[in-house]
C-alpha cells in the first residue's frame, strides 16, 4: 500500500511517501496507525495526537474505523483550513 504524509505529519516522519506491506490483522485506518507507531519513534511522534490526524483512502476522506479493504493508497494529514 502506498502511504502519503502531508504537512507536519511529513515533517515529523521525514518522508512524503512510502510503500508498505500491510501486516495481517491490520484492517482499519486506526489499526494501520497503531502499526506505524510500533515501527519507531518518528511515527510515534507524528501520530502522538491521533485525534487530529485526518486520513483519506484512495483520495476519499475516511474516519479512523474505516476498513482498508482493497485500497491502494492512504494519505495522512493534519486538519485543513481554508480562506
Amino acid at each position: 500500500m502506498k502511504v502519503l504524509y502531508f504537512a507536519w505529519v511529513r515533517e515529523r516522519i521525514g518522508k512524503s511517501s512510502e510503500e508498505i506491506a500491510v501486516p495481517p490483522g491490520v484492517r482499519t485506518v486506526s489499526d494501520l496507525i497503531d502499526h506505524l507507531i510500533s515501527l519507531d519513534e518518528t511515527y510515534a511522534h507524528a501520530f502522538e495526537n491521533r485525534t487530529v490526524i485526518r486520513a483519506a483512502l484512495d483520495q476519499v476522506h475516511v474516519k479512523p474505523d474505516a476498513t482498508l479493504d482493497d485500497a491502494e493508497e492512504i494519505a495522512f494529514f493534519p486538519p485543513m483550513t481554508g480562506g
